[in-house]
């Protein structure tokens, strides 16, 4: 069975956890005292600390005196003496306005929340791409940009737009990629894109008064674009922030973990993986080594849902530093994750 700390180590571990988040320096006992006006001497804080580090809640650097939190402290501490921060007002202004402010679409919403976070907390963020699957296609057109080529724009009934450049015969102008788009439209109306087909895609275009020499292709490329709508993509913002922390001023460190986080499909398959863990909660934490990620151990993630409806849809979050700021992070995460939910759902009930 696991020990339970008493009132005094949990009140020193706290001190100690807060202190370290504020200084990045070693926490020593005088240091405790002198700070947070600890009703205990000196030489029995010392005490408990030796004890708390024995348990494992604390570690000793060699060059130091003082004592630095483990991965197991910090976990105690988000877990049960943290103290979440309300958020100030003028911040919490900032986050409505800038969400209200991109509301055209999905994508542009998720991405400017990201943005939002790294900026909030000067951490990393990032945010997962929405599973689509379930959704239907509402437009698709094609857009002529030189012989040879166009863009094709998906828009599915969440309100997510995504577009892909391809090639197409040369000889079809834009009359006729719009005839053949309008016919995909209107033959896969009501379809989830989990049900669209080639077949599917085929059979509507065929409707379209074209050569299949000509019409094959281009219902290839659509297909192939309406497929890839609901590919997992991550949105990065802020990963020269983590430069500006102690933990990263060894050169080797840095780039390690700088390489992995530009690793996007490695940082999605585990978002995605994690994605069903804290579906029903407002925040996960992985601290160090609880983070699956080589060259992540130093870092901590908190990351949040988005939704649509009742769907959890995404994932959105920040990566800092193990001495994060847990309580600043958390008050901005929970906030723009409910303002986010809220701009989804006015962007899909078409409210202005």
């Amino acid at each position: 069975m696991p020990l339970t700390l008493d009132d005094r180590k949990k009140m020193i571990l706290k001190a100690v956890v807060d202190d370290y988040i504020a200084t990045a320096e070693p926490v020593g006992s005088k240091s405790l005292v002198s700070r947070h006006q600890l009703p205990v001497s000196s030489a029995t804080i010392r005490n408990e600390m030796a004890e708390l580090e024995e348990l494992g809640y604390l570690e000793q650097p060699h060059t130091s005196a003082g004592r630095v939190p483990s991965d197991k402290g910090y976990r105690t501490y988000v877990d049960e003496l943290m103290e979440v921060e309300t958020l100030p007002d003028d911040e919490a202004r900032i986050i409505q306005d800038v969400l209200r402010a991109n509301m055209a679409e999905v994508t542009g919403l998720i991405r400017s929340a990201s943005s939002l976070l790294s900026e909030q907390t000067q951490y990393a963020s990032l945010a997962l791409s929405p599973k689509c699957c379930k959704n239907h296609l509402q437009q698709i057109k094609m857009l002529m940009i030189e012989p040879g080529r166009a863009l094709v724009v998906v828009v599915l009934s969440a309100g997510l737009v995504k577009d892909r450049m391809v090639r197409i015969p040369e000889m079809l102008d834009s009359a006729q990629l719009m005839q053949i788009a309008s016919a995909i439209e209107e033959g896969l109306q009501g379809m989830t894109l989990d049900d669209i087909t080639l077949v599917a895609v085929s059979a509507a275009g065929k409707h379209t008064p074209l050569p299949d020499s000509l019409l094959n292709q281009v219902l290839y490329e659509a297909y192939v674009s309406i497929k890839q709508a609901d590919n997992l993509e991550v949105y990065m913002a802020g990963s020269n922030k983590l430069l500006a922390y102690p933990e990263f001023a060894d050169v080797a460190r840095a780039k390690i973990a700088l390489d992995t986080l530009a690793k996007e499909g490695m940082v999605a398959g585990y978002l995605s993986e994690t994605r069903e863990e804290a579906d029903d909660s407002t925040y996960m934490i992985r601290i160090g080594q609880e983070i699956a990620l080589a060259g992540l151990e130093n870092c901590s993630f908190v990351t949040t849902t988005y939704k649509f409806g009742d769907t959890v849809a995404g994932r959105i979050g920040v990566i800092g530093p193990r001495r994060m700021s847990y309580a600043k992070v958390i008050s901005n995460i929970n906030f723009v994750r409910m303002n986010l939910n809220d701009q989804i759902r006015r962007l899909g009930a078409g409210i202005d």
